[in-house]
């Protein structure tokens, strides 16, 4: 249905799918199949929540979502894939990481994508931040080596918010 839209991309492993729906990375690994063998692009959510984060756990959390739901991907097909990095306590609750954190996280999640698929995959898939990505706070974290842009949310409903993040990824 999606692809009879005309849409080219979908994002899956969304932290309000993964909760109030009770998307498994069983049932997301095989949206993500499905989505591919009907030429969607795939941005693919991953992200840890404020006890999690508090617990020094979000590695772990990002990397067992990976390795659930896209890792069995062969190299060709995990090229297609986009990863947006949301922490999920810092959507909607006026939190958000600073951008050392959110370079921090993306770096490993890089190193991760290392481990099992090479530097040069790793060096070639675009991590985007999704975590309350605004104008103000835009520059900051696109300056960052890991940050390849951002999977934008709230701030994309007002032009010139949205105006001021595209200006920031200039």
């Amino acid at each position: 249905m999606v692809k009879s839209t005309g849409a080219q991309y979908v994002i899956l492993g969304h932290s309000e799918r993964r909760e109030y729906y009770k998307e498994t990375p069983e049932i997301l690994k095989e949206k993500v199949l499905l989505a591919q063998k009907n030429d969607l692009k795939v941005i693919f959510c991953i992200g840890e929540s404020l006890e999690e984060r508090e617990a020094g756990k979000q590695n772990e959390v990002v990397k067992a979502e990976l390795e659930g739901s896209v890792f069995n991907l062969s190299e060709e097909d995990f090229r297609k894939i986009v990863i947006a990095y949301e922490p999920i306590w810092a959507i909607g609750t006026g939190k958000t990481a600073t951008a050392e954190q959110a370079e921090e996280i993306h770096a490993y999640i890089r190193s991760i994508i290392a481990e099992k698929y090479g530097q040069a995959v790793a060096d070639d898939t675009t991590i985007l931040y999704g975590g309350s990505c605004k104008a103000s706070n835009a520059p900051e974290l696109f300056a960052k080596p890991d940050i390849d842009g951002g999977l934008i949310g709230g701030a994309s409903l007002k032009a010139a918010d949205f105006k001021g993040i595209i200006d920031a990824f200039k």
